[in-house]
């Protein structure tokens, strides 16, 4: 494939198994929702497809958010880290993200980090 969607990919830097970590985040709150995993492929229906699609490592497919829950994420911009080994995917997130059912990934899972301005949890 040749032209501006595989020039924009070509500046991706895969991962020796030829994969890239995909940030997704709600668009207009900020909110981070999930991690995914792309190839080239993947990465290639996400900005052209305008929904976001994923490399499965454990089922080794191709998978589409919301098309078995309906919880569909809608592709509002992307863009390439600096140093070009992840990728943030901007969505307007319908559902849950979560394939708990929760609306990010990231619910009910903190760690308890200490505050590094003095703070205590």
């Amino acid at each position: 494939m040749t032209g501006p969607v595989q020039d924009r990919i070509d500046r991706v830097a895969f991962d020796d198994r030829g994969l890239v970590a995909a940030i997704i985040q709600q668009w207009d709150s900020r909110e981070v929702l999930m991690l995914g995993w792309m190839d080239a492929e993947a990465l290639r229906r996400t900005l052209t497809e305008g929904r976001v699609t994923f490399w499965s490592r454990s089922r080794q497919e191709y998978w589409r958010k919301g098309d078995t829950s309906g919880h569909i994420q809608v592709v509002r911009g992307a863009s390439l880290d600096c140093d070009g080994d992840a990728i943030l995917i901007e969505v307007d997130q319908v559902g849950a993200a979560c394939h708990t059912g929760t609306r990010t990934c990231f619910d009910g899972r903190d760690l308890e980090a200490v505050d590094g301005l003095g703070s205590t949890p």
